[in-house]
C-alpha cells in the first residue's frame, strides 16, 4: 500500500499542492574554502541561508581516518533538517567524494548512476524520484568530467538512463529535474548539447571561480510540465569564500498545476529506504 504523504515523515513537513519548490546545486569543493580553510559548518551556514527544498551537491567528503573530517553528507543533511542522498566515489590519493542530494520531500526510490569513462577519474550521478506534493519529480545530480569527449560520453549514458522510465521498481515520473556541475562553460557547442536537445536548454550563469565568476560550470535543467523561475547566482559573503563555486538557485514550479486525479501510483518509500 502507498505512503500516505502527509504522515511519511512528521520532520519534514510537506506543502498539500507543492506548486513551487526553490532548487540549488553547489560543487561545495569538499567544504575547503577558498582561504584553504576546512569549514563544514561554512557551507552548512550558505545552504541554510539559500533555504533550499531540493539540493543537488558535488565533492561531497565522507568520513576520513582524521577524526576531525566529518561525513560531510549527513553533517550537512543534520544541520540542513534535510533528507539526504549520498553517492560516493573513490578517487585514489585524493580521499573519497561524490554527489549528495539534500532534500525536505520524501525520498520514494534512490541509486547511483555510474559514469566513469575509461582513462579518466571515477563519477557518478544519484538518479533519485522525490514526492512533491501529488507528484513524483526525478531528480539528477552529477559532475562532469573535464575532458569534452568524456562529456559526451556522460551525457549519452545519462540520457539512456532517462529513456527508462517504466522500470518496474519505480514510479512514473510527471517531470525530471536534473542539476550538477556539467563543467562546460561552451554552452549547446560543448559536449552537453544533447542534453540541451533532450530537457531543453539549461539554465546557466557565471559561477566559478566564487571570488571572480566567470565560467558557467553548473546548469540547471528541468522538464516540462516543470518549468523553473527566477534563476540566480548566489553571492552571499558567506557563499564567497565557503567554495570555489557559488551556488546557482531556482524556483521549480508546474506550468500545469491542475491536481493529479485518483490515487498517485508510487511504492512505500520508508520500505524502499529500508531495501
Amino acid at each position: 500500500m502507498p505512503a500516505d504523504p502527509a504522515t511519511a515523515d512528521s520532520r519534514f513537513p510537506l506543502a498539500a499542492a507543492a506548486a513551487a519548490a526553490r532548487v540549488a546545486t553547489y560543487n561545495v569543493h569538499k567544504c575547503i574554502g577558498t582561504d584553504g580553510r576546512y569549514d563544514p559548518e561554512r557551507v552548512a551556514a550558505v545552504l541554510r541561508e539559500i533555504d533550499a527544498d531540493i539540493a543537488c551537491l558535488q565533492e561531497v567528503a565522507v568520513r576520513r581516518r582524521n577524526a576531525h573530517h566529518v561525513d560531510q553528507c549527513l553533517f550537512l543533511a543534520e544541520a540542513t533538517g534535510c533528507h539526504a542522498i549520498p553517492s560516493v566515489v573513490s578517487r585514489p590519493h585524493r580521499g573519497r567524494f561524490g554527489n549528495a542530494i539534500l532534500t525536505r520531500f520524501p525520498v520514494l526510490t534512490a541509486r547511483s548512476i555510474d559514469l566513469t569513462v575509461a582513462g579518466w577519474p571515477a563519477r557518478g550521478a544519484i538518479d533519485a524520484d522525490l514526492l512533491v506534493g501529488d507528484r513524483v519529480l526525478r531528480v539528477i545530480a552529477t559532475h562532469f568530467g573535464l575532458g569534452s569527449g568524456e562529456r559526451r560520453l556522460q551525457v549519452n549514458r545519462l540520457i539512456d538512463e532517462l529513456a527508462d522510465k517504466e522500470a518496474s521498481d519505480r514510479p512514473a515520473a510527471h517531470a525530471v529535474l536534473l542539476m550538477g556541475d556539467l563543467n562546460e562553460w561552451r554552452g549547446r557547442g560543448g559536449g552537453i548539447g544533447a542534453l540541451d536537445r533532450r530537457l531543453g536548454p539549461g539554465a546557466a550563469a557565471p559561477t566559478f571561480p566564487s571570488w571572480l565568476p566567470m565560467l558557467p560550470l553548473d546548469r540547471i535543467y528541468v522538464e516540462h510540465p516543470a518549468v523553473l523561475r527566477d534563476l540566480r547566482v548566489y553571492r552571499s559573503p558567506a557563499a564567497r569564500v565557503a567554495s570555489d563555486h557559488l551556488p546557482l538557485v531556482g524556483g521549480l514550479e508546474w506550468s500545469d498545476l491542475t491536481p493529479l486525479r485518483g490515487e498517485p501510483r508510487y511504492p512505500d518509500w520508508r520500505q524502499t529506504a529500508a531495501a
